[in-house]
């Protein structure tokens, strides 16, 4: 089946990473996927919140879409307190997914946070944070280990996100808005370079779905996830 972009039904839109995007943070990127485009910085402290234990680290992120990002004007995320449903929801999602590529005890006792700016939203939007979002804190590692903080990367694993979604009855890889928006299910996966899942979110948005539906959506994003990492091995190497 041929989509409107022309992928067939199992294809990523063309995705872009530039690394070094922004001077100041240690680590920083700016992705493309399609017309969605996220800017990642990698921001490392030597603290951590009270709820971390002694001697481990933290990663964190945090999610804002510009006001313009999308076909309207959206309200500025002004602080955490006024932050909206979906945007917490999401820089959680993005925190989880990062963490899960981290030995915190190897990190020490800092944090790392991963901010995650939408500056134009084309469906995606979450997905795309957490591999641009990756990269960036594998940078921000790099940088320690290359200024001597730290004797190695704390980075035990490559992650990336994708969705997929099913319109009309047929699944379909990595969702732009237009297709998103008339989705009856849409389902965001995140998966380490092992093949392993981080994070499965699926819903039944205009019908509910069956476990052979969800288990064919998982598998497309398994290919996605699968040719992301290919992309981040190429910028970062095959070794972190």
């Amino acid at each position: 089946m041929t989509r409107a972009d022309g992928r067939k039904y199992n294809e990523l839109r063309p995705v872009e990473i530039t690394t070094g995007f922004i001077k100041f943070a240690e680590g920083s990127v700016l992705i493309r996927c399609g017309d969605t485009v996220v800017l990642c910085n990698a921001s490392v402290e030597e603290r951590v919140p009270p709820h971390v234990a002694p001697g481990c680290g933290w990663v964190t992120a945090e999610y804002s879409m510009l006001p313009r990002a999308n076909r309207q004007r959206s309200r500025r995320d002004i602080d955490k307190l006024k932050l909206s449903g979906r945007s917490a929801e999401i820089q959680r999602l993005i925190g989880r997914s990062l963490r899960a590529a981290v030995d915190r005890r190897l990190l020490g006792e800092r944090t790392i946070t991963v901010d995650c700016d939408v500056l134009q939203g084309d469906g995606g939007t979450r997905t795309a944070s957490v591999t641009g979002g990756f990269i960036a804190l594998a940078l921000a590692c790099r940088k320690l280990v290359e200024e001597g903080v730290l004797p190695r990367t704390p980075v035990k694993h490559f992650v990336a996100g994708i969705s997929a979604g099913i319109i009309d009855d047929a699944p379909m890889l990595d969702l732009p808005y237009s297709e998103d928006s008339r989705a009856m299910v849409d389902l965001n996966c995140v998966m380490n370079e092992l093949g392993e899942i981080i994070e499965l979110q699926g819903t039944g948005e205009g019908r509910a779905f069956t476990a052979a539906e969800q288990q064919e959506l998982v598998e497309l994003c398994a290919k996605g996830c699968r040719e992301l990492i290919r992309k981040e091995k190429d910028i970062l190497g095959e070794v972190l």
